[in-house]
Formats: structure tokens, sequence, C-alpha cells
């Protein structure tokens, strides 16, 4: 869910390139998207760093349940915590996992690469995952996977060479997808035509491939459905990322493939959302449960029940959300799913759906 201009793009290139070789420099680059998603005026007091790490877990249920966030961008919520924290602790990508994540229970983080040009240097952080020695000391033990493809804010840019890098990327191990790619009618940052064309070039390559599909749609139902139905097959797996469309849109969807899950960001809890909600409770009830995963999109859409658990910072709100939140997401989404789901069960089954789709 991005909306950037180049030279945004251009700061996080350069963050890419230097976080893991210069872990003493400061950052000051800004990565900013404008969601849209909850448009009430916030507060420009930052509460202190130490409310990132979050209090413990009242449930204790809940806390047992391994965190799999299916839907991340690492650089740019690191590079959000440098811009807003420039006197922060932490220095680079392997701290702020290994110290945000430390005894949160968290398993794994699906990474997204998104952009056109293609950033290289998301090879320097998927060779750091490579081996089970690299991602103990490297990742606190939590294992990093990635997926790539192009955002349809980018599609104006998506050419042969783009292309390529991409399919360099699927080769390599710790890479679980194509994505996120797809249709966003909301902002038009490239034509609806040259979206269109894209998004089918991307996924043509992606079912050739047998790749998991992670999908952007925002006020493209039509188009988004037309398109997937008419290049993807029944049975392959994809993730709607970031679902705020209609419930009917859903449901269409999950009838027609049998492997298609719904993702579940903190924006489930915004009050100017109520299509997530309906959704989860209307899947709740089907015979099977809900077909959803838990993911952050991060660093964005902070869930608001979150503050519930940190009165502290009443008046003000965290300037980033991250994967340690993903409890919060399955607490709210379980009272919207009903009785008898509760929020650990939430987890479980969304980790159980991470497992199938990405084989994370």
């Amino acid at each position: 869910m991005l909306t950037r201009n180049h030279a945004i793009r251009t700061s996080w290139q350069l963050l890419r390139t230097s976080v893991l070789l210069h872990p003493q420099v400061h950052f000051t680059t800004t990565a900013h998207r404008t969601m849209g998603k909850n448009n009430k005026k916030k507060s420009n007091i930052i509460p202190a760093e130490a409310f990132l790490r979050l209090p413990p877990l009242a449930d204790a249920s809940l806390a047992d349940q391994p965190i799999i966030d299916t839907h991340t961008h690492l650089v740019s919520t690191f590079s959000t915590y440098r811009n807003k924290y420039r006197n922060g602790t932490l220095y680079t990508i392997h701290d702020f996992v290994r110290e945000m994540y430390r005894n949160r229970n968290v398993k794994a983080i699906v990474d997204v690469w998104c952009e056109a040009p293609v950033l290289m240097a998301w090879r320097e952080l998927a060779d750091s995952a490579l081996t089970a020695e690299d991602r103990e000391q490297k990742w606190g033990g939590i294992d990093y996977w990635f997926v790539m493809g192009v955002h349809p804010h980018d599609a104006k840019s998506y050419n042969d060479a783009v292309e390529a890098s991409i399919l360099e990327a699927m080769a390599h191990p710790r890479c679980v997808g194509w994505g996120e790619m797809g249709l966003d009618y909301h902002y038009d940052n490239s034509p609806r035509a040259i979206q269109q064309a894209v998004f089918i070039r991307q996924l043509n390559h992606a079912v050739r491939l047998g790749k998991p599909l992670t999908i952007h749609t925002r006020e493209a139902e039509a188009d988004t459905e037309r398109i997937l139905m008419e290049h993807v097959p029944a049975d392959h797996k994809i993730h709607i990322h970031c679902f705020t469309d209609s419930p009917e849109f859903a449901q269409r969807l999950l009838h027609h493939f049998r492997n298609l899950y719904i993702g579940i960001t903190g924006v489930i809890t915004y009050s100017t959302n109520l299509n997530t909600s309906n959704i989860v409770s209307q899947m709740a009830k089907s015979d099977g449960g809900p077909r959803i995963l838990l993911e952050t999109d991060a660093p964005f859409m902070v869930p608001s029940n979150l503050y519930n658990s940190i009165p502290e910072v009443k008046g003000s709100r965290l300037p980033l959300c991250h994967t340690a939140m993903i409890p919060w997401v399955a607490e709210y989404t379980a009272g919207k799913a009903g009785h008898p789901w509760s929020g650990a069960d939430i987890m479980k089954r969304a980790n159980e759906n991470a497992k199938i789709v990405y084989g994370v």
C-alpha cells in the first residue's frame, strides 16, 4: 500500500545500500505514504522510543502464539524509525529486528520489495538470512523471507530490465512469492491501462513459476476480479493484502479461488473502515472458518486498540507500526469474528494459513 515519489525512492535506495555496511550512520531519510485509511488529525507529539518496545500482552494464550507477519516493509520501517528518533539506539535493520522483537515470540516475517526500478540491496538482506547460523546471530532467530514485484503506483516504470531483476530474485532461496502487485484506482499514480498491463505481465510470470501472489487492490474491484479470473488458475495461492474493499468482492474471490486468503492489518481497528470487519465476521460463520493472514504493512497502520495497553501515550500516536503489534490485530479481529474465536485462535489459524500460502 505505497504512495511515494522519486525523491523518496532515492532516499530508500541510499538507506538500503548503507544500512548494513555503515551501521553508525544516523539516517535522516523520510519514507512517507498517504494511506487514506484513517484520516483523523494526528498529534505532533511523538512518544518516547521505549514505547515502541510494547508492554507484555495481558492474554497469556495470545502471547504463547508465534507471530508471523506476512507483509511488512522492513527498510521503510527502519527508515521511519531513524527519521522519527534521531537519537535512537538502533543503527541497523538487524539491530532493529533483534531488539524490537526480543521476547515477542516473532517466528517469521515476509518482507516486501515492490519498487521500480528494483532496489538492488534486496540481496544483501536476503543473503544475510541464508543460513540458520546467520538467522540466529543477525536476526535473533527470526526467519526472514521476502516477496518482490512492482506496486501499481510504479507500474509506469516497469520495463524489461525491472522484470529481469525480479526474475533473478525469484530464484533466491528466501523468496516466497511475487508482489505486491495489482491495481490502485484510489491514487491513480500510474495510468490505469498501464497498471492493468503490468499486473497481467507479472501474473503470467508468477503463475508460470508457481509463485504465490501478493495482491494490492484498492477501488478497482471489477478489473482486479476480471484479471485474476482470466489469468490465474483457481487453485493458485493468493494473498489479497490489506483488504479494505467490499465484502461482496471478497466473497466472490474466496468462492472462485480455493487457496485465496484475505490479509488483515491494523486498519481493521479504524472507525473509517467497516469493510474488513464485515468480511471477517462473514468468514468466521462459514464452515471452514476465516481464511485470513495477519500482517502489519509496517511502518503504517498502528492498530488503534494498542493504545489501550499504553495509556501513558494518551494524546499522541506512535510514528510507526512493526511486527510485534500483530497480536493486537489478532485480538481485535477475534472480536469481529465472534464466539468461539479468541485472539489466540485467530493467530493460530492465520499461522496455519501462512504455511499454506507462503510455506513459512
